[in-house]
């Protein structure tokens, strides 16, 4: 199973008029959805995550080092972060870095991820990290 699916189109466009993104974080140069974008290469994690920034990390054992990442450069550059993450409310990073210190908006149904041979297996939600509120 691949830890790196890209964002339904659809999905990405309803948040992108929401939050107008202006970085991808976790990209590649194929599916890359805004402009500018950190693919793999580009290491995300040694760059300065400032603007509006949109993540859809890899969801496997990283996942948590990526959740704490975006809470620290948000609150650093005062920047807007938007994930979307796996809706695990039960885990260490959902608690340290996710509830009551960020907007949880949680997704309906089970999304399809292009490329994906199959709807992602648990539910989904959109963090957003805002400290310019």
């Amino acid at each position: 199973m691949s830890v790196e699916w890209e964002t339904p189109d659809d999905l990405f466009a309803r948040l992108d008029a929401i939050h107008g993104f202006e970085v991808d974080l976790c990209a590649t140069q194929v599916n890359a959805k805004c402009e500018k974008f950190y693919s793999k290469e580009d290491d995300s994690f040694s760059k300065d995550w400032v603007g509006i920034c949109w993540m859809n990390p890899p969801y496997g054992r990283e996942l948590k080092d990526w959740i704490e990442k975006a809470y620290f450069e948000s609150i650093k550059h005062n920047s807007k972060i938007v994930a979307l993450v796996p809706a695990y409310t039960y885990t260490d990073w959902f608690h340290k870095y996710v509830n009551g210190k960020a907007k949880i908006d949680f997704i309906r149904g089970r999304p399809r991820f292009k490329g994906a041979p199959y709807h992602f297996r648990t539910g989904l939600m959109v963090v957003t990290w805002d400290k310019r509120r």
